[in-house]
């Protein structure tokens, strides 16, 4: 059975240019910024947006503010790990289907130890209903 989680993100809008998400990142680094989860991909022609799941938000504020950099948030998305088997991204997915609940995102990997974990958005209308759906609160 998979552990699912509500958790806060934030996120950043940068240029999409080579270096530009290795400098945020090398930032937060540098502050001693922990990362739970980190996604990045393109918004728009020239544009890319970098979503984070800190452990320690505050810290995350600091170190941004530290180094000029706009922080967003937060929004609400959903951790999920657990034992890596067969079928089991699908069976999270079957549940907010069943709940007739839209899935605006959704990144998994296998860590090759026999878990995997994934982190997964939903519209911020939606977010209630997908916890109740998933069986959290």
């Amino acid at each position: 059975m998979a552990g699912i989680r509500r958790v806060e993100y934030y996120y950043v809008v940068l240029p999409n240019r080579t270096g530009e998400g290795a400098r945020i990142v090398n930032a937060l680094k540098a502050e001693h910024v922990n990362l739970i989860a980190l996604n990045g991909f393109p918004t728009s022609t020239g544009r890319a947006q970098l979503d984070f799941v800190p452990s320690d938000p505050d810290a995350l504020f600091a170190a941004a503010q530290k180094a000029g950099i706009k922080v967003v948030g937060p929004k609400v998305a959903f951790l999920i790990q657990g034992r890596d088997r067969v079928g089991a991204v699908a069976d999270v997915l079957g549940k907010l289907t069943q709940a007739r609940i839209n899935i605006t995102a959704i990144q998994a990997i296998a860590t090759g130890e026999g878990l995997y974990g994934a982190i997964l958005w939903v519209k911020p209308r939606s977010v209630t209903k997908a916890a109740l759906a998933l069986g959290i609160s």
